[in-house]
């Protein structure tokens, strides 16, 4: 009974596929676990007067830099879930940001962003050669993808910008803008409101004035993908038959499904996602390519995947936490990170308070230590170095994979070797 109605559900057009099922938060609880967050945010800004921790500057150039490695992270979704590892992300990403730029300077911003998105699905594609085809080790062929591109647009660089204006062996000519928007009205209201440091509500005002203000319209185009992706991998039998591909290839592969063919579509349009997270770097963020100017986006990227529990919209939370935190190296680093330590601290005894109600005894006494040694860090200093906060985001990145690393649940067959008929 069981493999009719799976066969029915894999081929059958007209049908529409079930939401994931799980222990998720629902929308309500997790609307007020981002409020109850803002809330101490709030008192952070006023307890310490740093007001740029959510001035709508801050939030602005947040959004710019969570933009990449949401994009990143979302190319890797689309690969592991169809069962592929893509740790060559961040060589994907290289791609995107030589290929948008040498398009770009030349046949203009748009062109660029065509090309880069090819020249990351170029990526993909190799990757799925080796991985797919041959049944190379995911890992050993993502690193050799990352150092591969790295290579190659170094020595590419010089050929291709040398003797152009504004051009160099490490650097591009600059390339025309793509324009952005600024919600007129709204915008300035929200900044005006957000002046005047009132609690929670100026904070609010911070948070979606930098929503409306001087954006990109890349950075559009990866918001609205975020849900697309979401709605076509659990909304469309393509996208279930995708999925199956990373749960279950062998049971997949009897229902009729052609397995390779579903591997090698989702690790291309990982390519080109990632890529498109390059081009932004060299488009939108900087009107140039320059060599190193991922730096390491597209491993932060398959953490926010992971932390988001390989779920579109639990990526995109993870991606604005490593973009805010990010922006702090840009705007009032060393008294922002400061004062989020005490932002630190008040979390940490919330955990502690958390645990305890569950009985969870050692780890909420492990859990307020630390908040008291943060608390601690915080009072006894008036600044952090400016090395801590260069290191900010990725320590962020390590702390949010172990807090939640017990409630992960990757693909099944994710990683695994696959061969055609094998199930036979």
């Amino acid at each position: 009974m069981t493999a009719p109605l799976m066969a029915n559900d894999l081929n059958q057009p007209t049908m529409k596929p079930a939401a994931p099922t799980g222990r998720r938060l629902s929308l309500p609880v997790l609307l007020l676990v981002i409020a109850g967050a803002l809330a101490l945010t709030s008192i952070v800004r006023i307890v310490t007067g740093a007001d740029g921790i959510t001035n709508v500057s801050q939030m602005s150039t947040a959004l710019q830099l969570a933009v990449p490695i949401g994009l990143a992270g979302l190319g890797g979704l689309w690969a592991e879930r169809a069962g592929v590892v893509n740790i060559g992300l961040e060589g994907m990403m290289i791609l995107g940001t030589w290929f948008g730029a040498w398009a770009g300077f030349q046949w203009g911003p748009w062109t660029g962003v065509l090309v880069g998105i090819i020249g990351g699905a170029l990526g993909g594609l190799l990757h799925a050669v080796v991985t797919i085809t041959f049944n190379v080790n995911h890992i050993v062929s993502g690193v050799a993808l990352n150092i591969l591109a790295l290579g190659a647009t170094r020595y590419l660089a010089p050929l291709a910008f040398e003797g152009h204006q504004g051009g160099s062996a490490k650097q591009s000519p600059p390339v025309d803008s793509l324009g952005s928007f600024t919600v007129p009205g709204l915008s300035d209201g929200l900044k005006s409101l957000n002046d005047h440091g009132w609690f929670f509500v100026s904070d609010i005002a911070g948070l979606l004035g930098g929503l409306v203000t001087d954006v990109s319209w890349l950075t559009l185009i990866a918001v609205a993908l975020i849900p697309a992706s979401w709605w076509i991998l659990w909304r469309t039998p393509f996208g279930l038959r995708l999925r199956s591909c990373g749960e279950n290839p062998v049971a997949a592969e009897s229902l009729g499904v052609n397995v390779y063919k579903y591997k090698y579509l989702a690790v291309i349009i990982s390519g080109g996602l990632a890529g498109l997270g390059g081009v932004f770097l060299s488009i939108v963020a900087n009107p140039f390519y320059l060599e190193g100017q991922t730096s390491g986006r597209g491993y932060i990227g398959l953490a926010a995947m992971i932390f988001g529990n390989w779920m579109p919209g639990g990526l995109a939370i993870g991606a604005g936490l490593f973009g805010y935190t990010d922006s702090l190296n840009l705007r009032g680093g060393s008294a922002n990170v400061h004062a989020l330590l005490l932002l630190g601290a008040l979390l940490l005894l919330v955990g502690a308070i958390w645990l305890a109600v569950r009985r969870q005894y050692v780890k909420a006494v492990i859990t307020f230590v630390v908040g008291a040694l943060v608390f601690a860090w915080y009072a006894g200093t008036n600044e952090v170095p400016n090395q801590v906060v260069s290191a900010t985001p990725y320590v962020i990145t390590l702390i949010v994979l172990a807090l939640s690393a017990q409630r992960l649940r990757m693909p099944k067959a994710d990683g695994m070797p696959y061969r055609k008929g094998q199930g036979k």
